[in-house]
């Protein structure tokens, strides 16, 4: 049972951002803090990702758990509404997908984090994708 009239419960779903979440601004800030440049929400990039570096072809997306499914074959299930939040969250994963799928087959390397991996293990993923860097720098300046 919802403790928040139908209304208020709209309220507080509409203003769940999709846009600079304040974990996709704490990694993006870490990156440009260590002299990364790169797009954000980058519209020219299948599936918008959240971060691009274009020139090295690498996409960087941070998912919110609920929102992208992450457990979702073993997490306790929204009760209010669960047909509506299966199918969205069940769309959300199989795009997940889609957008990997298509990006990868172009060359593209892409990267999931969960927004609270980068709560948590900020330096982990920075290091993560400055590997990514990189290979991607080996591939395009030191071609045989």
């Amino acid at each position: 049972m919802d403790v928040f009239t139908p209304e208020k419960r709209s309220q507080i779903m509409a203003r769940i951002k999709s846009k600079n979440t304040k974990a996709e601004v704490r990694l993006a800030k870490a990156l440009w803090r260590r002299g990364h440049r790169y797009r954000k929400h980058c519209k020219t990039v299948f599936g918008t990702p959240d971060l691009v570096f274009k020139k090295y072809k690498i996409a960087i997306f941070v998912d919110s758990e609920f929102f992208h499914g992450k457990d979702w074959e073993t997490r306790k299930r929204p009760v209010n509404n669960a047909a509506f939040w299966e199918k969205k969250i069940n769309r959300n994963i199989s795009r997940d997908h889609e957008v990997n799928d298509y990006l990868t087959s172009r060359g593209w390397v892409v990267l999931r984090f969960w927004s609270n991996d980068v709560k948590t293990k900020l330096f982990s993923i920075i290091r993560s994708i400055e590997k990514e860097i990189e290979n991607a720098h080996q591939k395009i300046y030191y071609k045989e």
